[in-house]
């Protein structure tokens, strides 16, 4: 008896029954689709009512011929420049469009759905390695030092130790600042 009783407690009957369910069902869905239905023809509706504002009939009788192709002129500057902010928009969107993408490829990146291989330790050669990576250019071993350069060393010039009260006594005056303006061409 414990077991009857702990399934009838564990799912409790229904109150509406399955064919008052499916009844209300249906009729939930055919009123949604009315109003679905009106609410496409007011969209539509105020669609047209905003053009009919912002875009009167164009009254063409009695103008003249100059007048026609002014009014084409401007017809035609004003389709222009809904292009170039037609072309502007759309940019603007698929540059924001990668950019989600890209965003959302991040994310998915970070959540770490995405498995990655587990890589093993492969041994290459200096020439297989240049063989994968030049192809069968390189038929031959290459030797890196041959094309290393040489950098020759020059030796510092060393100047002799002298007593600098002598090189000071030799350089006063204005012959010493001569002999260094000498030495210096």
């Amino acid at each position: 008896m414990s077991t009857m009783s702990e399934t009838a407690h564990s799912k409790p009957k229904p109150k509406i029954s399955a064919s008052r369910r499916l009844f209300l069902k249906t009729k939930l869905l055919k009123k949604a689709m009315t109003m679905l239905e009106d609410e496409k023809q007011d969209r539509q509706a105020d669609r047209e009512r905003i053009l009919e504002e912002r875009h009167p009939a164009l009254q063409l009788a009695g103008l003249s011929m100059q007048e026609l192709q002014n009014l084409c002129k401007e017809l035609h500057q004003k389709i222009d420049k809904v292009d170039e902010e037609r072309y502007d928009t759309a940019s603007k969107v698929a540059i924001n469009e990668k950019e989600i993408q890209n965003l959302s490829q991040k994310i998915f990146e970070l959540k770490g759905k995405m498995k990655r291989p587990n890589l093993r330790k492969v041994r290459v050669s200096a020439g297989a390695m240049l063989g994968a990576l030049l192809g069968a250019k390189v038929k031959e071993s290459v030797d890196f030092k041959a094309n290393l350069k040489t950098v020759k060393k020059e030796e510092e010039k060393k100047e002799e130790v002298t007593d600098w009260r002598k090189n000071v006594d030799a350089m006063s005056g204005m012959e010493g600042r001569k002999k260094l303006f000498d030495a210096a061409q």
